[in-house]
C-alpha cells in the first residue's frame, strides 16, 4: 500500500511497518474505499436534505433530471457547495469564538496563565474596531477589544467591523452585491436555513449567501482568531525549526500535540519546560521531554516557540506507528478517529481535551481554561508516566529538515523596511520591475486521493522557478518545509534569478511559512497592504496574485477558497471539484464570479498545469497594469524633466 502514496521515503517505510503489524492507516482506507460516483460530483449530484430522498441525480446529455421535490441539478449543487462553506466557516469561527472568550476573560483577570504579549498589536486592533485608546490602560483597552470581538459572533445587523480593513473599492463591491456579513453566527445559520428543502431554490441567490458566509470567515472569525492569538501569545517573527517524524526523540518523553486551537498547546509547551516536569521524566529514565506538533497546532507553536513539527495531516497515524509517542494530545479539527485504533497497538495515550471533540477509546482530560496550566501539567505527567511502558518497537525515521517560519504581515513589513520605514514599497517595486513575477498563496490540507505532498511540492517548485513568491499556511507549508523550500538557502537552489536576487538581498526564503490555516487572513491583509502601498492597482483583484489548495480535503478549504475568490483572487483547487456534475453551476463559479468579484475558481489536479494557469493569470494581471513589458531606459534631458514637473 505504501508505493506511490507519499513523497516521503520514511513515511513509506512506516506504512510498511504498519502493514506488517496489521495496522490500518488512512492510506489503506483510501485505497480500499472507492469514491462515490454521485457524491464526488464525478457524474452526478446527491441531495440528502430530506427524507423523500436521498435523490441521486445523474446527468445525461439533453435530459433534464430533478429531485423528488423538483430541485434541479444546479440548485442541489449550489446547496451542497453552500453547506460546505457554512461547515468550514463554522469550524474556523468556533475556533475564533473560543479564543475571543479566553481573551476577554484574561483581560478581565478572571483566568491565569494568559496575558497581553503584544501591546502594539492590541492598540492597532483597537483602532480598527473603533475602541478609543488615548489615556486608557492596556487592561481597559483589552477588555473593550474582547467585548467587541465576542460581539461580532452574535450580531444581527450592520457590518462585521474587520470588513473596513479591505480596500475601499473591495468594500464597495461587497456592498453593491449585498454580501457584507452582518454577524458571523447569523450567516452560518441563514445558510443552513436557506439550503433546507423548500427554501432557497435559485443557485445564484444561494451562492450570494454562501459568499457572505465565507467573508464572515476570512474577514471575521479567522481574522479575529489570528489577531487575538497574536496579542495573547506574541505576533510571530522568523524562527528556525525542524520538521518531519525524525524530530521525535528515542531517549525522551514524546508528546505530540495535534489539532488547531493553541489555547492548551501553549500551556503544554510551558508545562513541559518546567524543571519539576523535566526532573520527573529523568527519574523514570528519560533524558527529557520533547514536544512536537501535527497539523495546524504544530504551526501555531512552531511560529511562536520554534517547537518542531512532526508532520502534517496524513502523518498523524504514522507518528504513533513509530512506537515513540507517549501521548498524542488533540483538540479540534482534522483529527482522525483511526488514531484510537493505532494507539491501542502501542503504549501511546490518545488524549482528547475539548468537550466538542471526544473519540471513543481515547482518554478524555477536559481542558479548563480557568486553570489551564494545571490541565497541561496533568497531561504532561500522564505522558511522562508512559515512558517506561514503551514496548521496544521504536522506529523513528532519521529524516528531519530545517525550516524558517513566522512570516506574519508585520514581519514582512519590518523586513522590507526596518523599524522606521517599514513598508511594502520594496515588494511592490520588485513586482513592478519584474524581479518578482507575482505572488501565490499555496495553502490547504493533504488528501489521500493524491500522493501525499507531491502536488504541493511540484506546484511550488514550478512557481518559484518562474519567479513567483509563494506564501503558505497549514499542511501545505509543512509539506514544502520537508522539501527544503522554506529556508533562505532555497532561493539560490530553486528560485528564478529575479526572485532569488530579492530573497538573498532581504534574507528570506522563496516560500514564506505564515502560520496555521486560520492565518490565511494574514494573506488578505498583506494583499490589502500591497494595494494601499500603490503602483499595483486599486483593489486586490488588480494584483498579480493567485491562490491554490492543491491537496484540499476539508469544508474549511471551500470556505477559504470562496472568501479569497470574493476578495478578488483567482483560486485553483486540485484533487476534484465538488460541483462538477452541474456544468451550468460550475461555469457560474469558474467564469461568472469574475464579473461579480474580479476573482474566480478553477480546478486542475495536475500540478504542472495548475502552475501554468497561475502564471498565465499573473502575467495577465501584469499586462493589465502595464508592467509586463520591459521599459526602455532613457536618459532624461532638461526638457523631459520640465515636462514631468508640469505634467
Amino acid at each position: 500500500m505504501a508505493e506511490a502514496r507519499t513523497a516521503s521515503a520514511s513515511d513509506q517505510r512506516l506504512l510498511e511497518i504498519a502493514g506488517e503489524m496489521g495496522i490500518t492507516t488512512v492510506f489503506d482506507r483510501a485505497a480500499s474505499m472507492k469514491e462515490c460516483p454521485i457524491g464526488s460530483g464525478a457524474s452526478g449530484v446527491c441531495c440528502k436534505m430530506c427524507a423523500m430522498g436521498p435523490c441521486r441525480l445523474v446527468t445525461r446529455r439533453g435530459q433534464k433530471v430533478v429531485g423528488v421535490c423538483g430541485a434541479s441539478v444546479e440548485t442541489i449543487a449550489a446547496r451542497n457547495f453552500a453547506r460546505m462553506v457554512a461547515g468550514g466557516t463554522a469550524a474556523h469561527s468556533d475556533h475564533g469564538r473560543e479564543v475571543s472568550n479566553v481573551f476577554l476573560a484574561a483581560a478581565k483577570g478572571e483566568i491565569a496563565g494568559y496575558e497581553i504579549r503584544d501591546e502594539a498589536k492590541l492598540r492597532m486592533v483597537a483602532g480598527v474596531l473603533g475602541v478609543p485608546t488615548d489615556g486608557r490602560s492596556t487592561r481597559d483597552i483589552a477588555i473593550a477589544v474582547g467585548e467587541m470581538a465576542v460581539g461580532e459572533y452574535g450580531k444581527q445587523a450592520g457590518e462585521l467591523l474587520f470588513i473596513r480593513r479591505a480596500p475601499q473599492r473591495r468594500q464597495e463591491i461587497w456592498r453593491r452585491l449585498g454580501v457584507v456579513p452582518r454577524g458571523i453566527d447569523r450567516e452560518v445559520v441563514e445558510t443552513m436555513h436557506r439550503t433546507t428543502m423548500g427554501v432557497d431554490q435559485d443557485y445564484e441567490n444561494i451562492t450570494f449567501q454562501a459568499t457572505r458566509t465565507a467573508l464572515a470567515d476570512g474577514w471575521g472569525g479567522s481574522m479575529l482568531a489570528t489577531e487575538l492569538q497574536d496579542i495573547l501569545f506574541r505576533t510571530p517573527v522568523p524562527v528556525r525549526g525542524q520538521v518531519n517524524l525524525g524530530v521525535l526523540e528515542e531517549k525522551q518523553v514524546n508528546i505530540v500535540i495535534h489539532g488547531h486551537e493553541p489555547l492548551l498547546s501553549e500551556m503544554i509547551v510551558r508545562a513541559a519546560r518546567e524543571p519539576e516536569m523535566v526532573a520527573l521524566a529523568k527519574s523514570l529514565g528519560a533524558e527529557g521531554i520533547n514536544i512536537s506538533g501535527i497539523c495546524c497546532t504544530a504551526n501555531e507553536v512552531l511560529v511562536r516557540h520554534g517547537v518542531p513539527v512532526a508532520g502534517n495531516f496524513l502523518q498523524q497515524e504514522l507518528a504513533i506507528t513509530t512506537g515513540a509517542v507517549e501521548a498524542m494530545v488533540v483538540d479540534v479539527q482534522c483529527v482522525m478517529q483511526g488514531l484510537a485504533d493505532v494507539a491501542q497497538c502501542f503504549h501511546t495515550d490518545l488524549i482528547t481535551t475539548s468537550p466538542r471533540a471526544k473519540i471513543a477509546g481515547a482518554t478524555h482530560i477536559q481542558f479548563n481554561e480557568h486553570d489551564a496550566i494545571s490541565t497541561a501539567r496533568e497531561i504532561v505527567k500522564r505522558a511522562v508516566g508512559n515512558f517506561p511502558k514503551r514496548k521496544g518497537n521504536v522506529q523513528i525515521p532519521k529524516e528531519k529538515y530545517d525550516l524558517v517560519a513566522g512570516f506574519s504581515h508585520e514581519t514582512i513589513n519590518y523586513m522590507l523596511g526596518g523599524s522606521f520605514r517599514a513598508s511594502y514599497t520594496p515588494l511592490n517595486d520588485n513586482i513592478i520591475n519584474g524581479r518578482i513575477r507575482g505572488i501565490a498563496g499555496v495553502v490547504g490540507c493533504n488528501n489521500p486521493r493524491v500522493p501525499h505532498d507531491v502536488v504541493h511540492n511540484e506546484l511550488v517548485k514550478e512557481l518559484i522557478a518562474n519567479n513567483v513568491l509563494v506564501v503558505q499556511t497549514g499542511c501545505a507549508a509543512i509539506a514544502c518545509a520537508k522539501s527544503g523550500f522554506t529556508v533562505p538557502e532555497a532561493a539560490r537552489k530553486y528560485a528564478g534569478a529575479g526572485l532569488a536576487e530579492v530573497c538573498e538581498a532581504v534574507g528570506i526564503p522563496p516560500v514564506l511559512h505564515s502560520g496555521a490555516c486560520v492565518d490565511n487572513s494574514r494573506i488578505l491583509i498583506a494583499c490589502t497592504e500591497m494595494v494601499k502601498t500603490g503602483g499595483l492597482g486599486n483593489d486586490i483583484s488588480d494584483l498579480p496574485v493567485a491562490g491554490a489548495a492543491p491537496e484540499w480535503m476539508s469544508e474549511k478549504a471551500i470556505a477559504i477558497g470562496q472568501y479569497f475568490v470574493a476578495s478578488g483572487v483567482f483560486t485553483v483547487f486540485g484533487v476534484h471539484w465538488p460541483t462538477a456534475a452541474s456544468q451550468e453551476y460550475t461555469d457560474y463559479l469558474f467564469k461568472g464570479h469574475e464579473g461579480l468579484y474580479g476573482g474566480k475558481w478553477a480546478c486542475e489536479p495536475d500540478p504542472a498545469k495548475m502552475a501554468a494557469a497561475i502564471i498565465d493569470h499573473i502575467d495577465g494581471k501584469r499586462t493589465a497594469l502595464g508592467i509586463n513589458v520591459k521599459k526602455e531606459r532613457k536618459l532624461f534631458d532638461m526638457a523631459d524633466r520640465r515636462e514631468l514637473a508640469t505634467g
